[in-house]
C-alpha cells in the first residue's frame, strides 16, 4: 500500500506476516494464539498496526520482533497482497492489511504478551480457529499465490458475510 492509498482510507493500516519453513513432514507456518486485543483466542500470523509514517515493511519487521522475537530483514519479506476488512456493525475494527510471507529470519520464536507461537504444518492449518476470512485466501497465499480482496463481516463480527477481489 502506498502512502497515497493510506490517506484514502479511514481504516487502520496493519500488516501480517506468515513465516514459512521446511519441517520434517513438509512446509510449516508460524501461527500464534492471540493473547489479548482484537481476536483474542484466535490463531493469527504475527502482525499489527502500522505507526504513523511507518512503511508496511518496517511495521512487519517490528511486529515480528515484538510478537515472536524473530529478527528479519525487510528485503526478505515477500509482499503477497492487501486485505480490506469491513466490520459494518463495529466500524472501529475495520482495517486494511498488507500481507507478507517470509522464509528467512534469525532466532527462534518465543511467546510474549501478544502471541503464543507454534509451527503448524501448512496442510493442517486449523482454519476453524482463525478469523473466518482466512479459509478463503490463506491457503492460496501459503502455496505461493497473492490476494487483493475485501471482506465484509456479518452482525456477529466473526462470520464473513461477503467478499470480492482476486485470490479468493
Amino acid at each position: 500500500m502506498t502512502e497515497r492509498d493510506e490517506t484514502k482510507s479511514q481504516h487502520a493500516p496493519v500488516v501480517v506476516v506468515y513465516l514459512l519453513r521446511d519441517g520434517a513432514g513438509g512446509p510449516e507456518v508460524l501461527l500464534g494464539e492471540k493473547r489479548r486485543g482484537l481476536g483474542t483466542g484466535r490463531l493469527v500470523g504475527p502482525g499489527g498496526k502500522r505507526e504513523p509514517g511507518e512503511s508496511s515493511e518496517a511495521a512487519a519487521v517490528r511486529e515480528v520482533a515484538e510478537e515472536v522475537g524473530l529478527r528479519l530483514e525487510a528485503s526478505d519479506l515477500e509482499a503477497r497482497g492487501t486485505l480490506d476488512y469491513r466490520f459494518p456493525f463495529r466500524p472501529s475494527w475495520s482495517q486494511v492489511s498488507d500481507v507478507f510471507v517470509c522464509r528467512r529470519w534469525q532466532g527462534d520464536p518465543s511467546g510474549g504478551d501478544e502471541l503464543e507461537p507454534r509451527w503448524i504444518p501448512v496442510d493442517a492449518v486449523p482454519y476453524d480457529a482463525m478469523w473466518d476470512d482466512a479459509r478463503y485466501w490463506l491457503p492460496g497465499v501459503l502455496r505461493g499465490g497473492a490476494v487483493s480482496a475485501r471482506f465484509t463481516f456479518s452482525e456477529d463480527n466473526a462470520t464473513v458475510a461477503g467478499f470480492s477481489g482476486r485470490g479468493v
